[in-house]
């Protein structure tokens, strides 16, 4: 059956033109995560996409260090921002969202599978029931196919499962934000193997974006510098990425990717920063709430995964 979402954001990147929205990315090469400021030059609105709040696991201690360059451009370009966007609860870095938006003001958003997510972790992390998980942490969830704006600029959420079940893709004037679904062509895509993944869904969501117009900008949340490149990139196309991604390219079938997906997997090890940062950024980026001593805890299941 036709998919009216993917139509509206080919729609959309087609009537952009090229080079809009403005863009500008910061790296933090502690969790290779890129943080992405995107901007309409016309209004100067804006919305800050995958956020990272550094934190260091073996003091227990949070910083803004990561967030810090941010809201310092923000500041310096005179931007208003009204989202803090974020792709999925990631599982590799704690979420600065909150951080900045008591700063700056905006908006926290997320797709409304996160609800899914809750329910995972919650039980995982046996949050009680003082815990909602119903989404109502955040402050927008996203269904597949809704549009908002950021000044003049037309946005369109497009749901990409896969990786988790709550995955989302920002289509932003010509540029689609894909999270954590992709990576560059010479690294391939992201593992499945997470509560709630899935290597045939991660597929179908893969060939989905891959259908947007052959010329759109493609931003990844992260890079991991394959072997044979000395330099991070986070930047490529839809035409790139069919033509060489190494897992995805045109050509390979659906069953071919999911046994290499599965059997990958496998062999990975779980990310050093998932259980504080799956805990944190099921909450919005929020803390647990603090115990009767006044101290926050993160839990740490043993055992579990």
């Amino acid at each position: 059956m036709p998919d009216a979402a993917l139509a509206k954001a080919s729609a959309q990147i087609v009537a952009a033109g090229k080079g809009v929205p403005v863009i500008k990315a910061f790296f933090d090469a502690p969790t290779f995560t890129v943080t992405y400021v995107v901007h309409d030059p016309e209004t100067r609105r804006a919305a800050v996409i995958d956020s990272v709040l550094t934190y260091d696991p073996a003091s227990g201690r949070t910083s803004a260090d990561a967030a810090e360059p941010v809201l310092a451009y923000v500041r310096e370009q005179g931007l208003t921002v009204d989202w803090h966007l974020e792709t999925h609860a990631h599982a590799d870095h704690l979420s600065a969202a909150p951080f900045l938006q008591k700063v700056l003001g905006g908006r926290i958003a997320i797709g409304a599978h996160i609800c899914e997510v809750q329910k995972a972790f919650g039980a995982l992390f046996n949050a009680g029931p003082d815990f909602a998980r119903d989404g109502s942490d955040f402050d927008q969830l996203w269904a597949d196919g809704d549009s908002f704006s950021i000044g003049t600029l037309s946005v369109t959420v497009l749901h990409v499962p896969g990786h988790t079940p709550a995955c989302v893709a920002y289509v932003i004037g010509d540029a689609v934000f894909v999270g954590d679904t992709m990576f560059m062509p010479d690294y391939g895509t992201a593992r499945a193997d997470f509560p709630g993944g899935d290597a045939r869904t991660l597929f179908r969501s893969l060939r989905r974006i891959l259908e947007l117009p052959p010329e759109t900008r493609l931003f990844l949340c992260h890079d991991y510098l394959p072997e044979g490149r000395d330099h991070y990139v986070w930047e490529t196309t839809v035409a790139e990425q069919r033509r060489a991604n190494v897992h995805a390219h045109d050509g390979v079938t659906e069953d071919e990717f999911v046994a290499m997906r599965e059997a990958r997997d496998h062999t990975l090890a779980v990310p050093r920063l998932i259980l504080p940062s799956v805990q944190v950024n099921m909450r919005a980026g929020h803390l647990p709430p603090a115990e009767d001593n006044g101290v926050v805890y993160l839990k740490i299941p043993v055992n579990q995964l």
